[in-house]
């Protein structure tokens, strides 16, 4: 299937806003031809109506995450906003594609696995053009309540005095420095976070900073093979002399949570202003298309404040 030719017309819109240049930024914070080239392979018959182009369809998901938009909201911003145009390459008057071919492309992405290959892709540019260099990682998870309770690939859990949540869990492996997100795994709810942990350990983590849900030898011995050092926050320590004990316990856990505290504002971020706080669709494939969706906007987003001004 060919690919239609846009933005053949002019760009100029004027000005830019203030949400436009930051558009503009972003447009150029990585090199997007090989996200392009990964992309290409959806279409591959050379039958049918043409497609709209790839790459074009994929900064379109990336606005909905970034402005929390459905589908119907994407197409109908895309018609009107001059930034949104610029960022995805439609000129000012041509066509923008409708509802339904987002929903085809996205179930494209998910029948091809390019969801994650698309995160690691932008991350890995990421990673490269970061300053600083690599001194830790934080480990955490998140429950996010499914689109429906009646999907029978999400899981109901509990979490200590909390109201049950019929859902999924997403791991993060994130930079402790620059808080990129490194690695992500999606599972049923009530996955344990420890069990899933090593799949979202990146390789030689530096110090591996987790909450108490990832004591264990299992994941202890993950990090170690990945040339890690693990610093899990205690929930005790034995001792004779009961102030003393806190008193260590407390000299333990204080640097551990001062540093994970960040993987927190993460998941903030994901669920007030991208509208992770709930799936959009049904499945296991679609939540993990979602939350790698989700985890590529918040790392492009991030990188523009470790870039020099």
């Amino acid at each position: 299937m060919s690919h239609r030719v846009i933005g053949q017309e002019s760009l100029d819109a004027g000005s830019p806003s203030r949400s436009g240049a930051t558009l503009d930024r972003l447009s150029s914070v990585i090199d997007w031809q090989p996200i392009e080239a990964l992309l290409l392979p959806l279409y591959p018959s050379a039958k049918g109506e043409p497609a709209w182009p790839p790459l074009a369809m994929f900064r379109a998901l990336l606005l909905a995450v970034w402005h929390d938009l459905s589908d119907v909201k994407l197409a109908e911003a895309l018609e009107d906003r001059a930034s949104f145009r610029r960022f995805c390459g439609f000129a000012v008057h041509e066509a923008t594609p409708e509802r339904t071919a987002f929903v085809r492309f996205r179930r494209a992405l998910i029948a091809q696995s390019l969801d994650g290959r698309l995160f690691e892709a932008v991350t890995k540019q990421l990673k490269a053009r970061a300053i600083t260099v690599k001194t830790g990682t934080m480990v955490d998870a998140t429950i996010i309540a499914s689109a429906s309770k009646d999907d029978d690939e999400g899981r109901w859990v509990k979490h200590q005095s909390r109201r049950a949540v019929h859902g999924f869990k997403a791991h993060v492996g994130a930079d402790a420095d620059t808080a990129l997100v490194e690695a992500v795994s999606v599972t049923p709810a009530n996955i344990h976070d420890g069990r899933e942990g090593p799949a979202v350990l990146p390789d030689d983590p530096g110090e591996v900073f987790a909450d108490s849900a990832y004591r264990g030898q299992h994941f202890a011995q993950a990090v170690r093979a990945k040339g890690g050092v693990a610093r899990v926050a205690a929930t005790g320590m034995w001792g004779r002399d009961e102030a003393e004990t806190l008193a260590r316990l407390a000299a333990w856990n204080a640097p551990i949570q001062r540093v994970r505290a960040r993987v927190e504002k993460i998941f903030g971020t994901w669920k007030r202003s991208y509208g992770l706080r709930r799936m959009r669709w049904r499945g296991l494939a679609r939540a993990r298309a979602q939350v790698h969706l989700t985890a590529t906007a918040y790392n492009l987003k991030r990188s523009l404040h470790l870039q020099p001004v």
